[in-house]
């Protein structure tokens, strides 16, 4: 029986998943080597929404298979490195040269033009709805001459190479191409080949031998769909699965915990406070609200402790704004900060969503806390489509989001604009303030690495100083991996998974 079948036996038996152990043995395997007969069983959260077509979410799944590339990609920083291109310059303010590597040849294949790239960007370009790391810019791209491309923007923009690492920005072989559909069964450049995809069931891959890097040491990869938590959770306690997507915090328990690891994800949940009208018009309320949150006790309860209390708006995913707090500028802004006023019977609503199931428990939460120091909460709840209109327009007094603090980019400075900005698109907090606004306007006009990164820390620290949001933890997602597979990326971007360091080998 194949893999993927071995996974949907165990999905539909889930429930008697003690009796599944019997009934499939592992494939033939060389111990440690990687060996050709080896393949690694994936289960993944979602399946396929838009045929897999680069130009949407799907495009992160071939991001995660490696079957997909992209011009360059992002290190652990968010600093864009080689993978197509393998070097780039900046030859005026809106004009960026990426030369492209001479050795890549694509599955069916044709190889690597400096053309079909400028073609492909086009394309994104053109694309309904167009790739998220697009929106609201200006950009084009053009061959110069046969190793290199030259992309352009309406306006100097310091983040191209970082948005060219989008998956979204994927490179297909030519034939993948066909008016606007988008087929990457056979097409792509990475080191595996996807040679099958059966809808929203499952999806073949093989190991690609004439990648032009590193060979993969799998012979392939094997993926079953599966939306149902408690099922991804079966395949992985029964062996049918190497690595299972998502695992829900409530299947940890019924786990080995040396097959469970958790991984810290950008996304933030925070309390957004309005500043423009209401109660917390006032700053001195404001910091009464910051004061009463006991983070701690959102993460012990509400996340059964498989979250990270936040320190500020971004998290451990990245590893470089931990540091930066600790420079002497950070601890003045937040030390200018007014003392809480003293509440009593002050009337705030308090809202949030039922989408993501826990935030109706850290709403239950705070409001308990909240008036123990004197608030008095009424809450609403709803689902997420029919509360967004309502929390932009700023009906709230406070709201509570799970939030993405990067976005395609791998930079944070886009989120903190959209949220904390004077024009953000996406601001509940109805913030606006001059010295927050200049330094979101530093941040973004810095050149990417440090210098970039130590300006956005100072842009947190100026929201923070202002109360705007009270960041209250930063969630993890829990990934399986059986006790045979070995080099599965844990990536906090979701963009690496199954790599040519992934190995099988005897428990």
């Amino acid at each position: 029986m194949s893999r993927p079948r071995r996974i949907a036996a165990a999905l539909a038996l889930g429930a008697s998943a003690l009796l599944l152990t019997g009934c499939f043995a592992a494939p033939p395997q060389t111990a440690g080597t990687g060996a050709v007969g080896d393949r690694v069983a994936v289960a993944m959260l979602q399946p396929p929404r838009s045929g897999l077509t680069p130009f949407s979410d799907d495009a992160f799944k071939l991001s995660r298979w490696r079957t997909a590339e992209t011009l360059v990609q992002l290190d652990a920083a968010g600093d864009a490195v080689p993978m197509l291109a393998t070097s780039w310059s900046r030859a005026d303010p809106t004009t960026w040269r990426f030369t492209l590597r001479d050795d890549v040849v694509f599955h069916d294949g044709t190889a690597l033009t400096a053309a079909h790239v400028a073609d492909v960007l086009t394309r994104a370009t053109r694309a309904s709805p167009p790739p998220r790391i697009l929106d609201g810019v200006d950009l084009a791209a053009r061959a110069d001459g046969d190793d290199a491309v030259l992309v352009t923007t309406g306006v100097a923009d310091p983040l191209v190479p970082q948005r060219l690492s989008s998956p979204q920005l994927s490179v297909l072989a030519p034939a993948a191409y066909t008016g606007d559909r988008v087929d990457p069964v056979g097409h792509g450049s990475g080191p595996f080949r996807l040679t099958a995809v059966q809808g929203t069931t499952s999806a073949t891959l093989d190991r690609h031998d004439g990648y032009w890097g590193e060979p993969a040491r799998v012979a392939g990869i094997d993926v079953t769909f599966v939306p149902d938590g408690t099922a991804r959770a079966a395949a992985l306690r029964t062996g049918t699965a190497d690595v299972v997507e998502a695992v829900p915090p409530g299947q940890y328990p019924l786990l080995d915990p040396a097959l469970v690891h958790e991984v810290p994800m950008p996304r933030t949940n925070t309390l957004y406070l309005n500043t423009a009208r209401g109660p917390f018009a006032d700053p001195a309320v404001r910091a009464a609200a910051r004061a009463a949150v006991d983070r701690a006790a959102l993460v012990a309860s509400a996340y059964e402790g498989r979250a990270d209390v936040a320190q500020g708006l971004l998290g451990p995913a990245l590893p470089w704004a931990a540091p930066l707090r600790d420079d002497p500028s950070y601890a003045q802004a937040l030390a200018a900060r007014p003392a809480p006023a003293a509440v009593r019977g002050v009337p705030i609503t308090l809202g949030t969503f039922t989408d993501r199931s826990e935030l109706p428990e850290v709403a239950v939460l705070l409001e308990q806390q909240l008036e123990a120091a004197g608030f008095v909460v009424t809450q609403d709840v709803r689902e997420y489509s029919a509360i967004e209109a309502d929390a932009l327009d700023g009906a709230f007094d406070a709201f509570v989001l799970s939030r993405a603090t990067v976005l395609d980019s791998g930079d944070p400075v886009a989120y903190l604009a959209s949220d904390f900005g004077c024009g953000g698109g996406f601001n509940i907090s109805q913030f606006c303030d001059p010295g927050v606004q200049a330094a979101l306007e530093r941040a973004a006009g810095t050149e990417a690495g440090p210098e970039r990164r130590a300006a956005t820390a100072r842009a947190e620290a100026a929201v923070l100083a202002a109360d705007a949001a009270v960041p209250l933890l930063h969630e993890r997602v829990i990934q399986g991996e059986s006790a045979r597979v070995g080099g599965v990326a844990r990536d906090p971007r979701e963009r690496d998974l199954v790599t040519t360091d992934t190995v099988l080998g005897a428990p």
